[in-house]
């Protein structure tokens, strides 16, 4: 699977986005100047065959030739999925002597601090499969006790005995030294050639060693099934004679090769809505908005990211698997470079249900691509949220995902009277209002609570929406948060597959270093740096030339005593005479930026340093959406193809709405709310109080009545 032809992304003319979502694959296919969109329900038993069919029926209707095909951008929740079902490979641990408990102890971090029965997550690896051996590094890197070499062939016959997949290799210290998890790598390697091991000082090379240790736990449970998968998806695009590279992307909104993601698939573990966050992104600069809310809802979640002056939210952490509604401190915490997003589980596919208090309650669980919401008539008996919007009237049954799937309205009907109105003794147009309303309340409040942990303000911001589900959700909640203004890109459906086509081939390395701010040894760091931008350079020349390349400096820092640390970005890959007051300058205006205040005299101290090196970004505003389907001349002024009752969540009463087809709006056309406007991939729902228009590059522009304005 090596690829190590170089080739410069931004001279593509033909590239292939790919996004598996728990619901939907979603498909977008650039030729040229023109862009196809392409959505299909997702094949869980078999992730791959999805794409395939999709990558076939785009080929097929556009009649390209798959040789004609320059790169295929892959994002996927198949490593998120084997996290959650536990469904990964048979993975033990390797640590040092006395810390085999540290992924089960964790720290003081609960979900409910005042649930005297609140569960923690159960660590991946059971405690008779973590082996410790003999030898220690100190905090500086230097060795206290060499490795029990020795002991470590007993170690490969226990892992041989018990038929260990994977192994992660989690040492104290070795991100200051790697040389003992090199060497306990090595030894086991060669007697166990099969044997998949994950080391901590290349997945993770960072302090705090439960982070760490999780870090690695997580790479090694899922990289046997991310290998096959990958291994299989290649094979696979090779039979339909497709030769170009497959590039993945990865959780902080960069691509890499398929040998590195075999390598450390952690990082692939937020690699869809990190597509949807660049997409956003890049819509905003587009727009001019310099503070922007991005929402992205799916078939099962619902993500939230702050993006300003066309950058997403940044963050080095991440949880998985959270047993609490997706509540911080109850899933496993990993450490791995990603786009900060707010997470909770409301998609077009949540169960709906009443609870034992008798209130609606929408998710976190979802009824997925199989058996799907009822109204797909796959079998699904449930009440979802894509149930209640059909019975509202806000979604078109013939015209469902482009008519690839025609909905049963009466199955919706039955299963929301069953589920909710029986249950409630309310008719089923309150059953429907409850359940969206529900799921747009859980969204607001996700939306001020992340607001606050970030020291941000939803106020005066522009929501941009996409994803299946989002823009039927998305005026209701700007009325919720005091937003005026909406924006649904073009291919909004399909958003997290587009972000894909501008991502930049990227990584970061990064490196712990803890030494006070007034001690820092500028000759070492920068040699620090210069072999961080090396270790960078060996993943990002697999694919463009290094010469090509950003380089951008962070540096992980914190007032001494503190649990936490800031990201500070450097406006040089080097470190020069002015370090100390450059560093204490930049530290105090993220910190100031953030809480509002410094800590007089409190010393500061660094943790860490991080490089990253990327190619350049491709700038996607030349092409243009296109549709396979053929259209109808765009009229001058826009015709309603329908008109119909549908529930309005503001006024909990059906008023008369009229509906539009988007590819038979033409730039500059105004639709006056209510109204709804069915596009390819998703429904646009324009309340009473609105107003949408379509702007020169295609979006609709939504924005209240009392607020219209010329221009964005």
């Amino acid at each position: 699977m090596n690829q190590s032809a170089e080739f410069d992304p931004s001279s593509l003319k033909s590239r292939l986005g790919v996004d598996i979502g728990g619901t939907f694959t979603d498909f977008v296919l650039e030729a040229g100047a023109r862009r196809y969109t392409h959505k299909r329900l997702t094949t869980p038993d078999a992730p791959e065959r999805a794409v395939f069919e999709g990558i076939a029926h785009l080929l097929r209707e556009t009649g390209m030739a798959a040789g004609k095909l320059d790169a295929i951008i892959h994002g996927t929740t198949l490593a998120t999925n084997a996290v959650i079902e536990r469904r990964g490979a048979r993975t033990a641990l390797l640590t040092t002597e006395g810390f085999r408990d540290v992924i089960e102890t964790g720290f003081e971090a609960r979900a409910d601090h005042y649930d005297l029965r609140v569960r923690q997550p159960a660590p991946l690896i059971e405690r008779d499969l973590r082996f410790t051996v003999a030898g220690r590094m100190s905090a500086q890197g230097e060795e206290l006790q060499p490795l029990d070499l020795d002991a470590l062939d007993n170690i490969a016959r226990s892992l041989d005995a018990r038929e260990i997949e994977s192994l992660a290799i989690g040492f104290m210290h070795s991100y200051r030294n790697p040389r003992h998890e090199q060497q306990a790598a090595q030894w086991l390697a060669a007697r166990l050639p099969r044997l998949s091991i994950s080391l901590s000082s290349d997945v993770s090379p960072e302090v705090r060693e439960f982070e760490r240790f999780s870090t690695t736990a997580v790479n090694a449970y899922v990289r046997p099934l991310m290998h096959s998968y990958l291994t299989r998806l290649a094979a696979a695009l090779a039979s339909m004679s497709i030769r170009a590279p497959l590039l993945l992307m990865t959780s902080d909104g960069s691509l890499c090769d398929v040998d590195t993601a075999c390598r450390l698939p952690v990082r692939l573990l937020e690699s869809g809505p990190a597509g949807g966050a660049l997409m956003a992104a890049h819509v905003s600069e587009s727009l001019g908005l310099s503070q922007v809310l991005s929402l992205d809802i799916g078939g099962t979640t619902a993500k939230l990211c702050f993006i300003d002056e066309g950058r997403p939210h940044m963050s080095r952490s991440l949880e998985v698997a959270r047993l609490y509604r997706f509540k911080p401190g109850s899933g496993i915490p990993l450490r791995i470079p990603v786009v900060e997003l707010c997470e909770i589980g409301a998609g077009g596919g949540s169960i709906a249900r009443v609870d034992t208090l008798g209130r609606v309650q929408v998710g976190p669980v979802s009824a997925g691509s199989v058996p799907g919401p009822a109204c797909y008539g796959q079998g699904g008996e449930r009440a979802t949220l894509t149930d209640a919007h059909l019975f509202a009237g806000r979604l078109d049954p013939a015209w469902f995902a482009a008519g690839t799937l025609v909905l049963d309205a009466d199955a919706a009907r039955r299963a929301l009277e069953l589920d909710i109105a029986t249950p409630l003794k309310v008719d089923a147009d309150a059953a429907a209002y409850a359940v969206a309303e529900i799921a747009d309340e859980a969204m607001a409040c996700a939306a001020r609570e992340h607001a606050i942990e970030l020291g941000k303000s939803v106020a005066g911001r522009t929501l941009i929406a996409f994803g299946g589900s989002a823009p039927l959700h998305a005026a209701r909640l700007a009325e919720k948060l005091g937003i005026d203004r909406v924006v649904i890109p073009t291919a909004a459906g399909v958003g997290s597959a587009f972000g894909f086509l501008l991502a930049p081939v990227a990584f970061d390395a990064v490196r712990s270093r803890i030494e006070p701010l007034m001690q820092v040894d500028v000759e070492a760091v920068n040699a620090l740096l210069a072999a961080l931008e090396d270790e960078a350079a060996l993943i990002v020349g697999k694919v463009v030339p290094r010469h090509s390349c950003r380089v951008e400096v962070t540096v992980s820092m914190r007032y001494r005593g503190q649990g936490h640390e800031l990201q500070v970005a450097l406006p040089a890959a080097r470190l020069d005479g002015d370090a100390h007051a450059i560093l204490r300058e930049r530290f105090e205006a993220a910190y100031l930026a953030r809480f509002g205040r410094l800590v007089p005299r409190a010393p500061i101290e660094m943790l860490g340093w991080s490089v990253r090196l990327s190619a350049p970004q491709r700038d996607g505003r030349a092409a243009s959406i296109d549709h396979i389907a053929a259209a109808p001349a765009i009229a001058a002024e826009p015709i309603a193809t329908a008109e119909r009752l549908v529930l309005d969540q503001s006024r909990r009463e059906r008023v008369t709405s009229r509906f539009y087809r988007r590819d038979h709006l033409a730039t500059g056309a105004f639709v006056r709310g209510p109204a709804v406007i069915v596009d390819r991939e998703t429904t646009v729902i324009v309340p009473p109080n609105f107003d949408a228009r379509v702007d020169t590059g295609g979006h609709l522009l939504l924005e209240r009545r009392a607020t219209l304005k010329e221009n964005v």
